[in-house]
């Protein structure tokens, strides 16, 4: 014989009601913006810290390598140009002494552009355009046999915008005879 029992239900076998079901949805869709903000910052983060601050890192120390390939003494050749040109023309300072490594500040002759492939546009006050990355040297005889040499490179523009441009620098010293 079965028993039947209308009407009445134990508690432990009740469901999940829709206000509670719809409750529990409204607070994981809290957590989860909370959670898409803090990933939205260290994809920004990221960005700028990493790909963009390695690039500018990797440009000073290919412009740094190709001052220090030059002579001592070398006072003619254009180091604002994609492909060095020795003697190239009067007012080319090669190793001479001068330059600047502010931002904004750049001298001619000590100053140069990169696409955003790193492919060089050519120097000069007047940037190009198409230009994503600035180059900017200094030159310091800091003895009649031993000079310092700064390298600083901007990018144009970080992922937070101009307040917080990916940047990189290098410094080495060149001495005479080496």
């Amino acid at each position: 014989m079965k028993l039947r029992f209308k009407g009445q239900r134990h508690k432990s076998e009740s469901g999940i009601s829709l206000i509670e079901t719809m409750i529990a949805l409204s607070i994981l869709l809290i957590v989860s913006i909370g959670i898409l903000a803090m990933a939205a910052l260290s994809l920004t983060t990221t960005e700028n810290q990493g790909h963009l601050a390695a690039r500018t890192a990797e440009y000073a120390q290919d412009k740094m390598e190709q001052l220090l390939s030059l002579s001592f003494t070398d006072t003619q050749t254009d180091t604002s140009v994609a492909s060095f040109v020795a003697n190239s023309s009067a007012g080319s300072p090669g190793l001479t002494a001068g330059g600047s490594v502010t931002y904004g500040g750049g001298v001619s002759g000590y100053i140069d552009y990169l696409d955003a492939s790193g492919n060089p546009l050519g120097g000069g006050n007047a940037a190009p355009a198409g230009w994503y990355y600035v180059r900017m040297w200094k030159i310091t005889d800091v003895s009649s046999t031993l000079k310092q040499i700064e390298v600083r490179v901007w990018a144009r523009m970080g992922v937070n915008g101009a307040s917080s441009l990916p940047q990189a620098g290098v410094t080495a010293l060149k001495s005479n005879p080496f």
